[in-house]
């Protein structure tokens, strides 16, 4: 891999051997709750749920996307891959957000295998080996007529700061036997019997594309109309599916939901129910219709007072603005750390404009509002890539724990942790971080 912008740290980050089992207890139910959001949706367009969940999570999508979202080919699919971003903070572990096309794979990857002495989370080959189980199972359950399935990696001009992560990604893959190329979508080839890529003038099939791109930037990526085209016909097999219901932010509103109570606990029972509970923090969809005048916000106040409007946010105190607001998911803000506002960390005009905004384009770009929890402090060290010199640091960490699906069940491949100077109030990869994989103290 190139040069990373962001510093490595000298050491591994610890977690407790307590925290090991929360992580591997919590992929199991990261997954049940995929499931569970997979049925209300479509429950909710078949009409068993309430119709709005199925219009909350159409909102700003092309007709062609949700068609995709709905077709009976991709129904029971989920994402192969489970990444969600959890931050340490003083009172616990909370999640900000999940992500089913997550970078770093190949990032945690190689950091994993440059830390292989020290018990890291997984073992030096985990991401690896995850990655490749988690192939093998969707491509055992298509029932194909051979067992040895050819991998394409599909990268987006969108993701290409990843590109280099990736072809680490496909070259490990390839060296135990899963051949894979790592490709542009230009470099697709269509026929009416499949898709294929050319390798030194000959044409290989392509068995299983792995969608190392965003649903929104369908319109800008070369052959995407034929690529879904070959997964609907099942020339191909496709995962992510394309499925944008599940890659909405706002689905951690609908599980806060009152409304919606009775469904999660249902389906998800009432142990994983309440470790989800937990670590989602209060999220709400910035909807900006007026309710009737004897209703609320659920759970949403000012002090101990009620809130029925959004607007009525705007004149909060900096100590009163502890929320994040941010697009759902569609979207290119919607990434990255893109687009995201901290209220706290704006004067009370920004905050306001913020607000105005995200309502104002509730239709194009649905955005949400969320508790925000600060990060407890830790200490990493790197050493300076200019001067050699171990470098102490203070800051909030941010941990990105892998899960691969491999037959309904979760296995951790890998921890990611992204350290962010103090001064930083969102944690993302950014050039003054700090990375390392995780390992379970001794």
């Amino acid at each position: 891999m190139q040069t990373p912008p962001f510093h490595v740290a000298k050491q591994p980050f610890t977690i407790t051997q307590a925290q090991l089992v929360f992580f591997e207890r919590l992929g199991h139910c990261l997954l049940s709750f995929y499931q569970a959001a997979n049925k209300l949706y479509l429950d909710s367009v078949q009409g068993h749920q309430p119709s709005w969940v199925a219009e909350y999570l159409d909102l700003g999508k092309p007709e062609s996307a949700i068609a995709y979202g709905r077709m009976r080919r991709f129904r029971k699919q989920l994402p192969g891959v489970i990444r969600p971003d959890l931050i340490l903070t003083e009172e616990g572990i909370i999640a900000t957000e999940l992500d089913s096309v997550p970078g770093g794979i190949g990032l945690t990857l190689g950091l994993s295998q440059a830390f292989a002495d020290q018990s890291v989370v997984g073992g030096m080959d985990g991401m690896r080996d995850g990655f490749a189980r988690m192939i093998r199972a969707i491509f055992a359950e298509s029932q194909q007529d051979h067992d040895d399935p050819c991998l394409a990696i599909v990268v987006s001009e969108e993701s290409r700061d990843y590109r280099s992560e990736m072809n680490y990604l496909g070259k490990s893959l390839s060296h135990i036997g899963l051949t894979t190329y790592v490709i542009d979508p230009s470099e697709v080839i269509f026929t009416e019997d499949g898709l294929w890529i050319d390798e030194k003038g000959e044409r290989v099939r392509i068995d299983i594309l792995y969608r190392f791109f965003e649903l929104f930037d369908l319109k800008n990526i070369p052959k995407a109309e034929l690529i879904l085209y070959a997964a609907k016909k099942k020339q191909v097999i496709l995962t992510p599916p394309p499925k944008p219901q599940l890659e909405e932010k706002l689905l951690f509103a609908l599980f806060h939901h009152p409304a919606l109570e009775s469904f999660w606990k249902d389906n998800l029972g009432e142990e994983t129910g309440f470790l989800i509970t937990k670590i989602f923090p209060k999220t709400w969809m910035l909807d900006p219709r007026p309710v009737p005048p004897h209703a609320i916000i659920p759970n949403l106040l000012i002090g101990d007072q009620p809130v029925a409007n959004f607007l009525d946010l705007q004149h909060l105190s900096q100590k009163e603005r502890h929320f994040v607001i941010k697009p759902s998911g569609f979207s290119e803000m919607a990434w990255g750390s893109r687009g995201v506002l901290v209220g706290h960390d704006l004067s009370e005009e920004d905050f306001q404009k913020g607000l105005q905004e995200a309502l104002h384009c509730f239709y194009k770009t649905p955005h949400i509002l969320q508790v925000f929890h600060k990060g407890r402090q830790v200490e990493t060290e790197y050493e300076d890539a200019e001067s050699g010199d171990r470098v102490a640091m203070k800051g909030r960490v941010r941990l990105s724990p892998y899960y691969f699906v491999e037959k309904d069940e979760p296995i951790l491949g890998g921890i990611l942790a992204t350290i962010c100077p103090l001064d930083k109030k969102l944690i993302h990869g950014m050039a003054d971080a700090v990375m390392t994989p995780c390992a379970v103290e001794e």
